[in-house]
C-alpha cells in the first residue's frame, strides 16, 4: 500500500514537472522584452527572432523530455527493489541481503548535450612532432659521441655567416633553489641576498651588462629588507631592461608532481607582486632544473601571455635526435588544440646541464675554461684539467676564436642564425669578485669578436627576451609567431634520464606524506579562498564589513606563499635534505592552521539566520575546526564531538565543489545514542561502527556515526545531532574479524556486536546498490568487482609488490628509481587479520599487514559517492631499508602497450609500455588519476597524492602499479573507479588524447575535496538560529570546474583585500563514450556558455571584466548581464567586482 501510494506521489510529481516545465516555457518565449509588437506587419528580424524561439522551444522540449526519462527511471528504481520493510521502517536489510534505505525523494537528471563532448572536439590540431612517435623510433642507445659524450660531431663551412653573421647573446643568470640543501631562509641568509645586493651594484657599472632573475620567494624576501634607495635602484634596473625576469613565478616549480591548481596559483603569486612593486609583467619562461617538463605548464605560461619559454632537463636521447633534426626550437601545441592558438615558441637547450662547461657548446673541457669564477686559486676548477686564463691583450685573439669555435659549433644545431648562451650555475654571483671576473674577461672577447668583420659575429650580453626577440626578427615574424620552418611539437618530457640507465622517476614517490599533505592544503587554500570571497562580499552586501575578520586575508596571502613555496623542484619532489623537510613541513601546518581559522570565520558569517546576532571574538571560535595535527609530520586526528543529553550539537557541513553533493560524511561521536536531524527536522539514517585502534581492539569511548546528507554547491549545511535513547533509523555495523587459527572467541565486552570467524580460503563478497565487490579469502585484498547492471564480473586483484634497489654504488634514492629487477611479491609469515564491516551506508573491508593496512570501502548512495571504491592504504616502512613497497592492480582487461595518466590533474596523456626501456624508464608521474582501458571497459585509479604509476604487461593480465615509499607513517587515499564503455567507441581511441568521462572528474573532485565536518562549539548563551548557506542561484554547468574564487589584494595594503575578486574557471573536456550514470545531482551542460550575473545568491556583480590567467593583462569589461563562453579544456580567468 505504502509502494503504491509513493509511486502515484512519483508519478504525479511527473506530471507536475512537465506542465510546469511548458509553462515555463511558454513564458520564456512570450515574455522577451527585445520583441515589440508591429501590428502585424512582421520585418525579416523579427521573423528570424521566431524562427529562434521555435528552434529554442523545440531544444527546451527535448531537455523536458530527458528530464522526465531521467525521473522516471528514477521512480523505476523505487519500485524496483520490490521490497516492503516489515516494521514500516527504512533502512532495512532486504531478503537478498541488499539495504533498502529511505528514497532521498529528489531525482536527478543528466543532460549532456552531443555538442559538448569529447568528439565534438573534432579533428586535433596537426602536429609536426608527436612526443609519443618520438619515443617510438628512438633506439634509447647510448653510444660515444666524442667530446659531446651524449651527441655527435659538429663541423660546419667557414663561409656559412658571410650573408648573415652569428648573432651571439650570453645571458648571466644564478640558479636559486628554495630550500634544497639549505633552507630557504638560510640560502637567503648566507648566499642569495648578496647575490640581488650585487645586481643592484654591479649591473649599472656598465650598461652593456644584463643579468635574469625568476625566484619571486627570494626576490620578495630581498625587497622586503632592502631600503628605498635600493629598491629604487632595482626597479630602474628591471624597467631598463639590464635585469629580466623571467617566468616571474613565486619558484620554478616542479611539473611531474604539482597540481594545476598550485602551478596557477604560485604564477599569480608572483607576477601578482611584480605588478605592485615594479610594475613589470614577464615575457619570457625559463625552467633550467625541473626534471621533466610537462605540456600543462607550456599551457599556462600562455594563458598567462608570456611568449616564448626554454626547458633543459630533458631525456638525452631526445636532446640529440632533436639537434640532429635541428628541432631544439619549436611550437609547443597541446595535443587536444585544433587550431594553433595554445602554441608558445619553446627553446631547449642542447648539453647535459645548464652549467657554464655545458653551455657555451659541445665540448665541456673547452666551455669550462670560459667559466672565470674557476680561475686558479678558486674555490673551484674544471675537473677536465684545463683551468681558465684571464683575457689579456696577448692572449685575447686565441681565447677568441676558440670560444668562437663552440659558439659556432651550438649554432649549427639550431634553424636561426641567434645563438643563446647561458652564463651561470647554482647560486652564482654572491661576490662581487666573480662579476668582475665574468663581466670583464667576456667584454674583453665580445670587444675582439665584434671589431673583427672577417669573423661575421656579433657578440654581447643579453637577457632571455633579448635573445627571443633577435630570432623573431631574424624570421621576420612578430614576438611569439611561428617562424616560417619551425616546427610544431605535442606531448611531453618524461621520464627524464640525464646519463646510461639514470631515471629520475623515484621522485615520483619520494616522501609521499608530503605529497599527501600538500594536496590538502591546495583544497583547503581553495575551500578558504572561496568562502571567504563570499563572505566578504555578503558582508559588504549588509554594510557589515567592519565587523567581519578582514584581517583573515593575511592567513590567505602566507598560504598562498607557502603553497607556492612547496611547489618548488627541490620540495614537492622529495629531494631536499631531511632538515629541510621539516622547515617545508613546518611552514605547511602553520598555513593549514591558519587557513581552517578562515574557514571557520566565514562558515561561522554565513550560516547566521540573522546576522545582527553576528559577533566576532578572536579567542572564542564559533565552530570547532574538522581535525587537529600534533606535529609536521603526523597523521591528522579528528575532532570528537560530544553529545549531551541536555540538548543537540549543531555541526556545519563544507562542500567545497562547485556541484550539489550527495554523499556519505562520518563523524565521531561519544556515545552509541546518537540521532541526526537536517536542518528542517528530517531524521536520517546513520550507521553506527567502532573506532579500532588495532586490527581487533575498539574503543570504547569513541564512536564513528556515518549517514548520508544532500549538500549544496560550494554550501554549508547546519545539522543537529542528539543523545538521544536509540532512534529506529539508527543501525549499527555488522562487523566480522576473520582470524587465523588463534583468538577466534566471542567478544561480549565490546560496545557494538562483532562476530569473528576462522578465516577460510574461499572468496567472500560485500555489496552495494551499485557494485559487488569479491576479495581473497587468503590475504583480504579486492579480487574482482562486478556492476549491479553487469552480468559479467571483472578482474581487479590487488596485490603488494616489493622492489629492491641495486647493490652497486648507484642506488635508488630521493630523485632516482634504479630496481634490482622485477618486484617480488610482499610476504609476511602471519596471515593477516581482516574486518568486515556491513551496513545500510556502507560496507568495507579493512586487511592488516605487518608494514600497511588496506581498507576497501563502499557507499550504498546513489550517485557519484556510491559509483566507486574508496581505497586507503597506510603504509608504515620506517623499519624497512632499500625497499619499496608498490601497489599493483591485476585485471583481465585486455589494453595491449597502452596506458594513461595525467598531466598536473589537467589533462590526461596516452603512455605505451616500451619493452626497449628499462623497467624504471616506464614509470610516470600520476598526480591525479591513471586509467586503462579496452573495447569494453576502463579501469581508473583516482589519487589524492601525487606518486608515479606504469603498466605493465604479464601473460594476459594488465595491470596498474605504483610506488609508495617513506620513512613516515603515510595515508594514500585512492578511488577506484570501473565504467563500461558503450559499443563502438573504441574506434575513436585516439593515438594522442582521451578525456575522462563525467563520473570520473566528479569522482576525482569527491575525492580531491572532501566534506570538512566544523562542529559549533556549545555556548553558555545557547546558539543563536543557524541555517544552511547555498550561495549559487543557478547550477553551473557540469563542465565547469570553478579552480578559485580568489580575493585580489588592495594596492594600499598587500595583506588586505581590495573590492575585486578574481574568478578562475575550467572548462573540463567530457569522454561520453561511457555508460552514462545516475550522478546524483543535476548535470547539464551548455556548449561553454555561463551567465556570470546569474551566479550568485543575494550578491550584485558590478563587474566583469576578462583578464589574462595572472591577471596583468585585462581585456575591455562585458556587460554585467553578459554570457562568458569557454572552449574545452580552456581555463580562463575574469575580474568581478561583487557586493
Amino acid at each position: 500500500m505504502k509502494l503504491r501510494k509513493q509511486v502515484t506521489v512519483c508519478g504525479g510529481a511527473i506530471f507536475c514537472v512537465a506542465v510546469f516545465s511548458l509553462y515555463l516555457m511558454l513564458d520564456r518565449v512570450q515574455h522577451d522584452p527585445a520583441r515589440r509588437q508591429n501590428g502585424g506587419n512582421f520585418p525579416r528580424s523579427q521573423i528570424s527572432v521566431l524562427q529562434n524561439r521555435i528552434e529554442q522551444l523545440e531544444q527546451l522540449l527535448e531537455e523536458n523530455h530527458q528530464i522526465i526519462s531521467h525521473i522516471k527511471d528514477s521512480v523505476m528504481e523505487l519500485t524496483d527493489t520490490g521490497a516492503v520493510s516489515p516494521s514500516g521502517h527504512l533502512p532495512f536489510r532486504s531478503a537478498n541481503g541488499s539495504w533498502v534505505l529511505p528514497f532521498d525523494g529528489r531525482p536527478t537528471f543528466l543532460a549532456v548535450k552531443p555538442q559538448d563532448c569529447q568528439s565534438a572536439l573534432g579533428s586535433h590540431g596537426q602536429a609536426d612532432v608527436q612526443m609519443l612517435d618520438v619515443y617510438s623510433i628512438l633506439k634509447f642507445d647510448n653510444p660515444d659521441g666524442g667530446v659531446w659524450k651524449q651527441g655527435f660531431e659538429i663541423t660546419y663551412e667557414a663561409d656559412e655567416w658571410d650573408n648573415e653573421p652569428l648573432q651571439v647573446f650570453v645571458v648571466p643568470h644564478s640558479h636559486n633553489d628554495p630550500g634544497w640543501i639549505k633552507t630557504f631562509d638560510k640560502y637567503f641568509t648566507d648566499q642569495t641576498q648578496h647575490i640581488l645586493n650585487n645586481i643592484v651594484l654591479k649591473l649599472p657599472e656598465d650598461p652593456r651588462r644584463k643579468f635574469i632573475w625568476s625566484e619571486i620567494s627570494f626576490f620578495a624576501k630581498w625587497w622586503e629588507t632592502a631600503d628605498t634607495y635600493k629598491q629604487e635602484a632595482m626597479r630602474k634596473l628591471i624597467l631598463g631592461g639590464q635585469l629580466e625576469i623571467v617566468t616571474g613565478g613565486w619558484v620554478m616549480t616542479d611539473e611531474a608532481n604539482v597540481h594545476y591548481f598550485a602551478m596557477i596559483d604560485q604564477l599569480i603569486e608572483g607576477h601578482q607582486w611584480l605588478e605592485r612593486n615594479i610594475g613589470v609583467t614577464p615575457r619570457s619562461g625559463w625552467a633550467v632544473d625541473p626534471f621533466g617538463h610537462s605540456a600543462t605548464m607550456s599551457y599556462l605560461l600562455k594563458k598567462a601571455n608570456l611568449t616564448s619559454m626554454l626547458i633543459q632537463r630533458v631525456h638525452y636521447s631526445i636532446k640529440k635526435h632533436f639537434a640532429s633534426t635541428r628541432s631544439l626550437e619549436f611550437m609547443w601545441r597541446q595535443a587536444w588544440d585544433t587550431g594553433s592558438k595554445t602554441d608558445i615558441f619553446c627553446h631547449m637547450m642542447p648539453f647535459y646541464s645548464y652549467d657554464v662547461p655545458h653551455t657555451c657548446g659541445p665540448d665541456p673541457k673547452i666551455c669550462c675554461q670560459f667559466d672565470f669564477k674557476r680561475l686558479p686559486g678558486g674555490r673551484i676548477n674544471c675537473p677536465w684539467k684545463v683551468p681558465p686564463k684571464p683575457v689579456v691583450e696577448a692572449n685575447v685573439a686565441e681565447r677568441a676564436n676558440l670560444l668562437l669555435d663552440q659558439y659556432r659549433k651550438k649554432s649549427k644545431l639550431y634553424r636561426s642564425k641567434v645563438l643563446l648562451v647561458p652564463l651561470g650555475d647554482d647560486f652564482r654571483y654572491d661576490k662581487a669578485l666573480e662579476w668582475d671576473q665574468q663581466f670583464n674577461n667576456y667584454q674583453k672577447l665580445f670587444d675582439y669578436m665584434n671589431s673583427h668583420p672577417e669573423l661575421h659575429v656579433q657578440a654581447q650580453f643579453g637577457t632571455l627576451t633579448d635573445y627571443f626577440s633577435a630570432v623573431y626578427k631574424a624570421k621576420g615574424v612578430a614576438q611569439g609567431s611561428r617562424p616560417p620552418d619551425f616546427p610544431v611539437l605535442s606531448g611531453d618530457f618524461f621520464a627524464y634520464a640525464d646519463r646510461e640507465d639514470h631515471y629520475w622517476t623515484g621522485y615520483f614517490t619520494s616522501r609521499p606524506f608530503y605529497k599527501s599533505l600538500d594536496r590538502i592544503l591546495e583544497s583547503h587554500l581553495r575551500g578558504a579562498e572561496i568562502l571567504y570571497s563570499l563572505a566578504v562580499a555578503s558582508a559588504r552586501h549588509v554594510g557589515m564589513e567592519g565587523r567581519y575578520p578582514i584581517s583573515d586575508y593575511a592567513l590567505l596571502v602566507d598560504a598562498r606563499q607557502t603553497i607556492g613555496l612547496f611547489q618548488h623542484h627541490d620540495a614537492i619532489t622529495g629531494t631536499a635534505k631531511e632538515n629541510v623537510v621539516v622547515d617545508y613541513g613546518t611552514r605547511l601546518l602553520r598555513s593549514l592552521i591558519g587557513l581552517k581559522r578562515v574557514i571557520i570565520n566565514a562558515a561561522h558569517f554565513l550560516v547566521m539566520k540573522n546576522k545582527d546576532f553576528y559577533r566576532f571574538y578572536q579567542t572564542e571560535p564559533f565552530l570547532e575546526t574538522d581535525d587537529r595535527r600534533a606535529t609536521q609530520d603526523s597523521l591528522p586526528q579528528r575532532t570528537l564531538i560530544e553529545l549531551d543529553p541536555a540538548g543537540p550539537r549543531y555541526l556545519v557541513l563544507f562542500n567545497p565543489i562547485e556541484q550539489e553533493r550527495l554523499c556519505v560524511v562520518t563523524v565521531l561521536v561519544n556515545t552509541v545514542r546518537v540521532r541526526v536531524l537536517t536542518e528542517d527536522g528530517q531524521t536520517l539514517p546513520v550507521q553506527l561502527s567502532a573506532q579500532w585502534s588495532s586490527a581487533s581492539q575498539m574503543s570504547a569511548e569513541v564512536f564513528e556515526a556515518t549517514f548520508m546528507v544532500r549538500l549544496p554547491a560550494l554550501g554549508l549545511a547546519v545539522f543537529h545531532l542528539y543523545d538521544s535513547a536509540d532512534s529506529p533509523l539508527t543501525l549499527r555495523s555488522d562487523t566480522l574479524l576473520r582470524l587465523s587459527g588463534r583468538g577466534t572467541s566471542a567478544r561480549a565486552l565490546d560496545p557494538l556486536p562483532v562476530r569473528s570467524q576462522q578465516a577460510e580460503p574461499q572468496t567472500f563478497f560485500i555489496s552495494s546498490q551499485a557494485l559487488t565487490l569479491g576479495f581473497s579469502g587468503t590475504t583480504g585484498l579486492l579480487e574482482s568487482i562486478k556492476r549491479k547492471d553487469d552480468p559479467q564480473e571483472i578482474k581487479v586483484q590487488i596485490q603488494f609488490m616489493v622492489y629492491g634497489t641495486r647493490p652497486s654504488k648507484d642506488k635508488s634514492g630521493a630523485y632516482l628509481f634504479l630496481p634490482d629487477g622485477k618486484a617480488k611479491p610482499y610476504n609476511q609469515k602471519e596471515p593477516p587479520v581482516v574486518r568486515v564491516v556491513e551496513g545500510p551506508l556502507f560496507s568495507e573491508v579493512v586487511a592488516y599487514y605487518q608494514h600497511f593496512q588496506q581498507t576497501i570501502r563502499i557507499h550504498n548512495v546513489p550517485g557519484v559517492d556510491g559509483l566507486s571504491i574508496e581505497i586507503t592504504t597506510a603504509v608504515d616502512i620506517r623499519d624497512q631499508t632499500n625497499k619499496e613497497l608498490a601497489m599493483r592492480l591485476v585485471t583481465d582487461i585486455q589494453s595491449g602497450d597502452v596506458f594513461y595518466t595525467d598531466l598536473n590533474g589537467f589533462q590526461m596523456q596516452p603512455r605505451r609500455h616500451l619493452m626497449k626501456l628499462p623497467l624504471q624508464a616506464n614509470f610516470y608521474p600520476m598526480p591525479s588519476q591513471a586509467y586503462i582501458q579496452d573495447s569494453n571497459n576502463r579501469l581508473t585509479l583516482h589519487t589524492a597524492q601525487a606518486l608515479g604509476v606504469t603498466s605493465l604487461e604479464s601473460d594476459d593480465n594488465r595491470g596498474l602499479g605504483q610506488g609508495l615509499k617513506d620513512n613516515k607513517k603515510t595515508t594514500n587515499r585512492f578511488r577506484l573507479l570501473l565504467e563500461r564503455r558503450s559499443i563502438g567507441n573504441t574506434m575513436m581511441d585516439s593515438a594522442t588524447t582521451s578525456f575522462p568521462s563525467i563520473l570520473s572528474h566528479m569522482t576525482n573532485s569527491f575525492l580531491n575535496h572532501e566534506v570538512l565536518p566544523l562542529p559549533v562549539l556549545p555556548k553558555r548563551r545557547g546558539v543563536p538560529p543557524l541555517e544552511t548557506f547555498a550561495p549559487l542561484k543557478s547550477i553551473l554547468p557540469c563542465d565547469f570546474h570553478l579552480v578559485n574564487l580568489r580575493s585580489i589584494h588592495s594596492q594600499k595594503d598587500p595583506h588586505s583585500p581590495s573590492a575585486y575578486t578574481a574568478l578562475i574557471l575550467h572548462r573540463l573536456a567530457l569522454d561520453c563514450g561511457l555508460e552514462a550514470q545516475n550522478l546524483g545531482f543535476n548535470c547539464t551542460t551548455s556548449q561553454g556558455q555561463l551567465s556570470v550575473s546569474g551566479l550568485f545568491r543575494t550578491l550584485d556583480l558590478q563587474l566583469l571584466q576578462p583578464m589574462s590567467l595572472t591577471l596583468m593583462h585585462p581585456s575591455t569589461p562585458l556587460t554585467n548581464d553578459s554570457s562568458i563562453s569557454l572552449d574545452p579544456m580552456e581555463i580562463s580567468a575574469f575580474k568581478l567586482k561583487l557586493r
